[in-house]
């Protein structure tokens, strides 16, 4: 039986800053965005030819959690799309 992906990584979140602008008020504010860090791990125990090859070609990355925010302008608080931020990042 084939190994599932998430036996070749370890899973951990993380928070970056991100400056974004509300597209509402106009206004830009550094927002804290969660991130899921999968780090892969350093030997894999087990598996068979296949599961080894394929982990030979996975590496470390990260994918974005939030898809949107909280305006912090106090008169807008309106949500927004976060964009022009990448969703997943090789590490």
């Amino acid at each position: 039986m084939a190994l599932e992906e998430r036996a070749f990584y370890r899973e951990s979140q993380t928070t970056k800053p991100a400056s974004l602008n509300c597209p509402f008020c106009h206004t830009s504010d550094t927002y804290e965005l969660r991130w899921m860090v999968r780090k892969k791990i350093d030997r894999l125990n087990g598996g068979d030819e296949r599961d080894r090859a394929r982990f030979a070609k996975f590496q470390s990355y990260m994918v974005l959690i939030d898809d949107k925010a909280v305006c912090k302008n106090m008169r807008c608080r309106k949500r927004f799309d976060v964009s022009g931020i990448k969703t997943m990042a090789f590490i």
